[in-house]
């Protein structure tokens, strides 16, 4: 990632953060409609869950720009979602869910300069989750 859309990725988070709450539900509603068979890899209650994930976009988002400082963090959790079931496959999925998200949190803010910004944020860094759980290989499919 160039620093200009580590930038462009961390000023569009800090929009969204405020209304977080609103923005995991959309983006677990957005996941169980396009991809209703993931659902029973979550709990009923996703009070938590949402939580959870705000906390951790926002961890991995401000440390965009020391990458390796999250990669520790990042393999853990790419490990620990095999355990839940979670497969390479998946990962598309949910970054498009995540991407749908954006743009609705965002509105008029979500440009094409930020969109190609968060594309690649989470490319990277679902490719190298992808390559931590599954193995080299299984990233480059």
């Amino acid at each position: 990632m160039t620093p200009d859309e580590v930038k462009l990725v961390q000023q569009s988070f800090s929009k969204v953060a405020p209304i977080s709450d609103q923005a995991a539900i959309l983006f677990y509603d957005r996941l169980f409609e396009v991809a209703p068979q993931v659902k029973s890899m979550f709990p009923t209650d996703l009070t938590e869950q949402r939580k959870k994930l705000m906390a951790t976009l926002a961890v991995v988002v401000g440390g965009l720009s020391d990458l390796p400082s999250i990669l520790p963090a990042a393999s853990a959790l790419a490990k620990r979602h095999v355990s839940y079931g979670a497969k390479p496959e998946h990962y598309p999925v949910v970054g498009s869910a995540l991407l749908w998200t954006l743009e609705k949190g965002l509105g008029d803010g979500w440009t094409p300069e930020v969109a190609t910004a968060w594309t690649t944020a989470y490319g990277t860094l679902s490719g190298f989750m992808i390559s931590e759980a599954y193995g080299s290989s299984q990233a480059a499919e």
